[in-house]
């Protein structure tokens, strides 16, 4: 059994006082509050389309007694408003979570996006890891956020994730250490508390725990040599809290409990031998656990949600992260205290982790004399001209030329005036959006203020024409690969909008053609035929710009690759 949790030491260091109020607190709880503390909470503007919940805010907060707060969507405005309208309804000061993994932009609409974690590792920068979080704490504070759920401290070993394939920080435990601390500092300058994901670690094989259970296969020597050295620094610089991921780590469960038979290797999710063995107990882990969201496939594919739900507290986590149904989880949570399933030592414990982190932020002190709100003042630093420096700052040295091999560039509106389009897309619409037609817009009109000539390609359908016709009427081809998708494939790869389309670089060799992803950074695995191709991460204004003058010559390409850019294939190096 773990250590029970020590207020007073690292990450919550709290005075007397504040942990007095962790014990009143905790002992004026009702059995359904405590539970109620153990949940994460889901808000969304309008209809609660995942659970059909016919409740408002205010009501979910009376009844339910969450502890922390996530919501879906909404202007920095908007946000600002739903997140006092919860603060207010709330007995207890509550911890409200954004996933800002590289700038405001994971917090709201009209948030600043600053670098990825791809985009971060591409300038070798620490100050540019460390303004993403700046930017993530400050505008996160604006809106009245107090808890990151980033950044992801996976380590991407294989090209095939695109799972993490932007938010990891590198292929190297050294180098996601060397970025991802950085950025903790940064965010903890507007008072923000760190959630750390996912352990025990995404990023080496190609499947998604939405969909299947992941597993990590590393052995413990390695793991230790990798994935345990990044936690073990993150736990030494203070991080609060750890995201427990549905990814399985066999070899290191099964040397820890060596009864544990293949059948009965669980998600790190409801591991006790990995969440209160390795990361409480060998890691000396003092904050708390939450889990990854419970609707993912890795967790409901265990066994019963009945099961499940109380286990997960069980094993040592020491929240939950959404409900399925308001009124039925609940129920699954209770009855696993009152069943013994959650006893009631672990209850308290998990009670006085989450507690204790608000007190940590004096969210109380601040509840009673009436500054926990935030004013629409508190938004002017939201895309405020630093942080849109900072924004500026990060395209200039991450977009990265990752090959060039005819030496064709620059591109010039005098030998490639025509320029024709090819816009690959993913999920239109998706819960992370991408492929509508902004980026393409932008694109289209700063070309032609350039003095460019823009057509765009019909990929629906198959004709190509004469390739000489082609050749009169094109000048260059520029593919931009703007696929974003998640969650409803285990992995991202270019889909062409019909077979055979004529947006394949069948063209290659007829006119010079750039290639250039706004997300992914494999695309070369299928498009090995292009001579000249770019990772620019990330569709904003910024980036496009600051491509198109690299492009063009007028700024250096800065950012580096790293090798796995190169999918294992020989000939995308060619």
């Amino acid at each position: 059994m773990a250590e029970l949790v020590d207020l007073k030491a690292a990450p919550y260091s709290l005075d007397e006082d504040q942990v007095a109020w962790v014990e009143e607190t905790l002992a004026g709880l009702s059995l359904d509050e405590q539970v109620g503390q153990l949940f994460t909470n889901l808000f969304f503007f309008g209809e609660d389309a995942f659970s059909g919940n016919p409740y408002t805010a205010e009501q979910i907060i009376e009844k339910f007694h969450v502890g922390i707060a996530r919501y879906h969507g909404g202007t920095s405005d908007q946000v600002q408003a739903l997140l006092n309208r919860l603060q207010q309804a709330s007995k207890v000061p509550l911890l409200i979570a954004a996933n800002c993994d590289s700038g405001g932009n994971g917090a709201m609409k009209d948030g600043t996006y600053i670098a990825s974690g791809a985009q971060t590792e591409a300038t070798g920068s620490v100050e540019v890891a460390r303004n993403a979080g700046y930017v993530s704490g400050r505008e996160m504070h604006a809106i009245g956020a107090n808890l990151n759920f980033d950044p992801c401290v996976d380590i991407l070993e294989n090209w095939r994730n695109t799972i993490v394939n932007t938010r990891a920080y590198g292929t190297t435990a050294d180098d996601v250490i060397r970025y991802t601390i950085p950025f903790v500092e940064g965010q903890r300058e507007s008072g923000i508390l760190t959630a750390i994901k996912h352990f025990p670690g995404d990023g080496t094989e190609e499947r998604d725990q939405h969909l299947v259970l992941g597993v990590n296969e590393l052995s413990p020597e390695r793991w230790d040599e990798t994935f345990g050295r990044v936690y073990q620094a993150h736990i030494a610089n203070g991080v609060e809290m750890v995201m427990a991921g549905h990814i399985a780590l066999p070899y290191y469960s099964q040397k820890l409990n060596p009864a544990l038979s293949d059948a009965e290797i669980m998600p790190a999710t409801l591991a006790p031998e990995l969440l209160t063995g390795l990361l409480k107990t060998q890691l000396g882990f003092n904050g708390a656990v939450i889990t990854d969201a419970s609707h993912m496939l890795g967790m409901t594919s265990a066994m019963r949600r009945e099961d499940y739900v109380p286990l997960s507290i069980a094993a040592g986590c020491d929240a939950f992260l959404f409900f399925n149904n308001l009124e039925e989880d609940f129920a699954f949570m209770k009855a696993g205290v009152e069943k013994g399933v959650i006893t009631q030592e672990r209850l308290d414990d998990a009670n006085r982790r989450i507690l204790g982190l608000k007190a940590k932020l004096r969210l109380h002190e601040k509840k009673a004399s009436g500054t926990l709100l935030r004013t629409p003042a508190d938004l002017e630093v939201v895309g405020c001209e630093e942080h849109l420096r900072m924004q500026a700052e990060a395209a200039d040295l991450g977009i990265t030329l990752v090959k060039n091999t005819l030496d064709q560039l620059p591109l010039n509106p005098t030998d490639h005036r025509r320029v024709r389009i090819y816009h690959l897309t993913g999920e239109v619409g998706g819960i992370t959006g991408g492929g509508e037609a902004d980026m393409l817009d932008l694109y289209v009109r700063l070309l032609t203020e350039r003095g460019y000539e823009v057509t765009i390609n019909d990929g629906t359908t198959r004709v190509k024409g004469p390739t000489l016709k082609y050749r009169d009427e094109v000048d260059a081809a520029l593919i931009l690969a703007e696929v974003i998708g998640y969650g409803a494939q285990n992995n991202y790869r270019i889909q062409w909008k019909t077979a055979m389309s004529n947006e394949c670089p069948w063209y290659v060799w007829e006119v010079p053609t750039f290639m250039v992803s706004h997300n992914f950074t494999t695309h070369l695995h299928d498009a090995t035929m292009v001579k000249a191709y770019i990772n620019a991460y990330h569709p904003n204004e910024a980036n496009v710009r600051a491509t198109l003058d690299k492009l063009e010559g007028r700024s250096q390409f800065k950012g580096t690759p790293n090798d796995l850019v190169w999918t294992e294939k020989w000939q995308a190096k060619l």
